[in-house]
């Protein structure tokens, strides 16, 4: 251990109270609408951005500066350094009154609304979407929904297609076809949504090594500052954790988790057949090797469901559920494989 450097990094940390740096990426609001705020990231040094605009689709659960998440690990830095247009569709914090939103809401509603007010901002352009978990299945539902939205491509990084392949939740499937999701039905319908703190154990809990062995991690790297910046910027993260809908965690559990619906290819939105095999745009898969919430298989089954689109794109980066979108090592895997897919499909660039 570089001792001179683990005393800076203790001394820096107690003097300023933080190593990460945390400022997230100018930008401005271009549109409105309930648990839906559009915001454009302004490029840096006033240069003009190139090429086909970019959307970024957050899950619900995380909060928005998820793509933001530390200067110099930043995917917004990034795409606006490689001089792209970058948005992002804000869902705002859950609250009890939004019990009732489900999956529909976001996939008829919120997504198409934020794609074609891009697509108007940007003269008519065609919009990639960008989404991870289940923002990447957002985008995906959307597109499949609506194939005259203008959208130009879709990247979806640690998105679980096929449910009954995570190793979490394996075990509570058949439990709950036993018990016909009645216990955790009664749960959630008593509490409207799935509180904040809730979703942040539960993400806690699926890394639970992680969060068991960090203060030796931390004493064992204390001269590594990108190491430790790393870890204040995902604990930050972590304390400011979004609630789900009630109605929408319903959703996921019965349709997704019991049935396993998507991993049969399409999900009942209201009555509705969404099918993935009606993307009919080309799309990138990226799963994270170390993820044990969209494990590989889970999320290599989507290229098996996108028989529509004219082209799948599948690869593995390192990194847990994250990580794999803004951890350390995405800067030369995740974020190069997106940067190569955009660029194929963007005749300015």
């Amino acid at each position: 251990m570089d001792l001179q450097a683990a005393v800076a990094n203790v001394r820096d940390r107690t003097v300023t109270g933080y190593l990460a740096d945390l400022r997230r990426m100018p930008r401005e609001l271009i549109d409105s609408a309930p648990n839906a705020m559009l915001y454009r990231y302004l490029p840096p040094d006033g240069r003009e951005p190139t090429g086909l605009p970019v959307l970024l689709v957050p899950p619900l659960g995380a909060p928005d500066f998820a793509y933001d998440l530390r200067r110099g690990c930043s995917l917004v830095e990034h795409l606006l350094l490689a001089g792209r247009d970058v948005y992002l569709v804000d869902y705002g914090p859950i609250s009890f009154a939004e019990r009732g939103l489900g999956i529909e809401f976001w996939v008829e509603n919120v997504v198409p609304r934020a794609v074609h007010r891009v697509s108007e901002y940007r003269g008519g352009a065609e919009v990639h979407l960008v989404g991870w978990c289940m923002g990447g299945l957002f985008s995906l539902l959307t597109a499949a929904d609506r194939p005259t939205l203008p959208v130009s491509g879709i990247t979806a990084v640690a998105s679980p297609f096929d449910v009954a392949s995570v190793p979490l939740v394996a075990p509570l499937r058949p439990l709950a076809q036993i018990t016909g999701g009645r216990v955790v039905s009664s749960i959630y319908q008593a509490l409207g949504s799935v509180p904040a703190p809730v979703v942040k154990w539960a993400f806690q809990l699926s890394t639970v090594d992680k969060y068991l062995t960090k203060p030796l991690t931390v004493l064992s790297r204390l001269d590594d500052r990108d190491v430790l910046e790393q870890i204040e910027a995902v604990d930050y993260l972590m304390n400011h954790m979004h609630g789900y809908p009630g109605r929408t965690f319903g959703q996921i559990y019965h349709m997704m988790l019991r049935a396993n619906d998507l991993g049969g290819g399409a999900l009942d939105l209201r009555g509705r057949q969404v099918k993935l095999a009606d993307v009919r745009v080309p799309v990138l898969i990226v799963a994270g090797e170390d993820d044990v919430i969209a494990p590989l298989r889970a999320v290599r089954h989507g290229v098996d469901l996108l028989t529509g689109s004219p082209g799948v794109s599948y690869h593995t980066a390192p990194g847990g559920h994250l990580g794999v979108l803004t951890g350390r090592r995405s800067r030369d895997t995740t974020w190069a494989y997106l940067d190569a897919f955009l660029d194929e499909r963007d005749p300015a660039r």
